[in-house]
Parts: structure tokens; sequence; C-alpha cells
């Protein structure tokens, strides 16, 4: 996939399975930073395509995910690897940081 998903509560468990690593970003309309890493999950998304799964969370529409794994503070950027969580950065962060803790994962 070489763009973010939009995913559901409903959907959320199917997608992790059918992805090996997976980035959510969990974010909300009205949120200002959020918007501002959304073009960051785009190139990540883009940049490694075939390699990881990009998919984005509207908590205001879907809080049981939210709620699930204890995000209080939006944007929330969740790394899965294998259905499990494997790292998180909250706020709006330099790609680099976002990189740094998503290329251990794909190793």
């Amino acid at each position: 996939m070489d763009k973010p998903q939009d995913i559901t509560d409903a959907d959320f468990e199917a997608f992790l399975k059918a992805n090996g690593v997976v980035v959510v970003d969990f974010w909300a309309p009205w949120c200002g930073p959020c918007k501002r890493i959304a073009p960051m999950m785009e190139e990540i998304a883009r940049d490694y395509a075939g390699k990881l799964a990009v998919a984005k969370m509207n908590t205001d529409d879907n809080p049981r995910v939210a709620m699930k794994f204890g995000i209080m503070s939006i944007p929330t950027v969740m790394m899965f690897k294998q259905g499990k969580p494997a790292a998180q950065i909250v706020g709006a962060v330099p790609k680099k940081d976002i990189l740094a803790k998503l290329e251990p994962l794909l190793a």
C-alpha cells in the first residue's frame, strides 16, 4: 500500500493481522498537529510500500482502539509488529524521529 488506509475500530484487528509491520496514526480532524504529520505518514507509506502498512484512525469516530491502548493525546503514532505494539510516539515530531523507531522493526 502506497498511501495510508483509513481504518476503524471494527477492522483494526484484521488490518494488523493482514500486515507484518503496521504504523497507525491516531488523529482527529480538529487537531492541528495531526494535520502537520499527515504528509509524513503519506511519505512513509509511499517510501516503504511493500515493507509495511500505514493506517489512519480517527479517534473521534473510533474511540475503542484508542482506549484499549491508552491513547490520551493526539497525534499518537503507534507501530506494531506481528500484531503486537512495538513502539509509540506522542506529538508532532520530525520524520527522522518516526523513522528512528520504525527502521529497527523492519530488520
